[in-house]
């Protein structure tokens, strides 16, 4: 019950945060003027050149969907970090604590609730990504569950990892050590070239280190024609998702740790 009742807190903290609020206008104006060559697009459809117009569609839709994911994991990261440094700049956890409500509560509850605002995020992602194939004259083939699955599992990780800085680091550094942490995982991901010389002795003890981008990216689903349909099994969903979720718990349990360790005020 305090756990939920610290989350529910939370949520509505964001929603009165003015500086998310600016974020979401900034945000939507970005996302509208990156949807006007859709309109290009249905425009050669009409004009008797549909597979032209479908690759047209699937790239401007896919480049749209990538800045919004992107955009979506450095929100959670975001918000995961503010709740808590926010609540310890201003000395209000002094009175949380005065309930009395144990550190793990209060992390787990601010961890949650950032939960549920990316939630909220992930459904209008969702919605975002049928109105932009709408808008171009083409559909969504991909399952729904899967759309809302994975991103909600990347966004766990960079939360937890969010949170996990903060408790010893200022909010700003939390957010470029984040940042950077997101850019290396994705220029380690394998890919088909052959890689030589000390970089390989790098590269894979960080990719097994780093939390995989590529593979926790719903984008490997999100397709908008039958032919080039990604399948996977529900043995790969499973092992993907417990993967991401136990990378989760285990940020979650080592944020925990530390917070357990610190002072309550921050300098």
């Amino acid at each position: 019950m305090k756990i939920w009742t610290i989350a529910l807190s939370t949520f509505g903290s964001f929603l009165r945060n003015r500086l998310l609020i600016v974020f979401g206008v900034v945000f939507v104006c970005t996302v509208l003027l990156m949807m006007t060559p859709l309109l290009g697009a249905k425009a050669i459809a009409k004009m008797g050149n549909a597979q032209q117009a479908q690759v047209m569609v699937l790239g401007i839709v896919a480049a749209i969907m990538f800045f919004v994911s992107g955009t979506g994991s450095l929100l959670a990261a975001w918000c995961a970090a503010d709740a808590v440094a926010s609540e310890m700049k201003s000395g209000t956890i002094l009175a949380v604590m005065a309930r009395p409500v144990k550190r793990w509560e209060f992390l787990l509850g601010k961890y949650a609730g950032t939960m549920l605002l990316m939630a909220v995020y992930v459904v209008m992602m969702y919605g975002l990504s049928w109105l932009l194939a709408w808008i171009g004259g083409e559909r969504i083939h991909s399952t729904a569950w899967v759309l809302l699955a994975y991103p909600m599992v990347r966004y766990a990780v960079y939360s937890a990892l969010a949170m996990a800085l903060v408790t010893v680091l200022h909010p700003l550094v939390t957010m470029g050590i984040t940042l950077i942490v997101a850019v290396v995982a994705l220029i380690v991901e394998p890919t088909g070239q052959a890689v030589t010389g000390h970089w390989k002795y790098v590269r894979w003890p960080l990719w097994i280190t780093l939390p995989s981008t590529s593979l926790l990216s719903e984008e490997r689903f999100l397709t908008i024609t039958h032919a080039s349909l990604k399948q996977a099994g529900w043995l790969e969903h499973l092992t993907t998702l417990a993967y991401g979720l136990d990378y989760a718990a285990v940020l979650v349990l080592m944020a925990m740790w530390s917070f357990h360790y610190r002072a309550l005020t921050r300098d």
